[in-house]
């Protein structure tokens, strides 16, 4: 799907970050949330974003994806190809009259707008999405008939749809079974291994630890990145009053 680079000065060069953010802050009218961030995001890897409700998660993946402004600081993304964003699936109203195609065939709008009709080229992307994520025999489902996973599935596929290198996903475990939450977590593995960069919010512990690096935020600050066994320790977590 997406081809890894080889190193420009042999196998122990380190690739460059996916995203590297600095001193940033953002947040909403008087109320600021994210404080002096700076954070390295490595490409082909998962990045799990962790912390209490109120630390900043979302908001750190809202600015990420460019749908909120940072008050201060930089954001560099070391390739010119946008970000797919993946909101909550609450975020998603049921009731919206769409099918799983259709839905995943949003993911095109960005680059063809909602108006025009899709190209040939456009129409292979959405398939190879809806395969990927195995979703091909749910198309003409509507999105509101899905099982919570199969839901995730179908957005995870119209973010991947879009063709960005570079996936973000606000809580894509959150209210699943174990069974469709481990489902999707092997697909970001699978994804992450063909050369996409997935960043996720989570509050899933076990997922975290599955990760390649983790970033806890508390309080709108980073309060640790690395290794997600050197960051999510017992003591680490206790300080931040997070449930262990």
């Amino acid at each position: 799907m997406f081809n890894k680079p080889s190193p420009l000065f042999g196998a122990s060069a380190a690739p460059a970050p996916r995203v590297r953010v600095s001193d940033l802050s953002a947040g909403y009218p008087g109320r600021p949330v994210l404080r002096r961030i700076d954070a390295d995001i490595r490409p082909f890897t998962i990045t799990a974003v962790v912390g209490p409700n109120g630390s900043g998660k979302s908001t750190l993946l809202g600015v990420l994806a460019g749908v909120i402004d940072p008050a201060a600081g930089d954001i560099a993304y070391g390739s010119p190809v946008p970000p797919a964003f993946v909101p909550q699936r609450a975020a998603v109203g049921d009731t919206l009259p769409l099918t799983v195609r259709q839905t995943v065939e949003m993911g095109r709008w960005a680059e063809r707008g909602p108006w025009r009709r899709l190209t040939r080229q456009d129409r292979a992307r959405v398939d190879t999405a809806m395969e990927r994520l195995g979703i091909t025999a749910l198309a003409a489902r509507q999105l509101g008939e899905l099982s919570g996973g199969q839901r995730q599935r179908a957005l995870i596929a119209q973010g991947l749809a879009q063709g960005s290198d570079l996936l973000l996903l606000d809580e894509p475990t959150t209210g699943l079974d174990p069974e469709a939450g481990e489902r999707i977590a092997a697909l970001l593995t699978g994804l992450a291994a063909d050369g996409v960069t997935v960043v996720q919010a989570t509050h899933d512990l076990a997922a975290a630890r599955a990760a390649d690096d983790c970033l806890l935020l508390h309080e709108g600050r980073l309060a640790a990145q690395g290794r997600p066994d050197q960051v999510l320790t017992a003591s680490a977590l206790t300080g931040i009053r997070y449930p262990v």
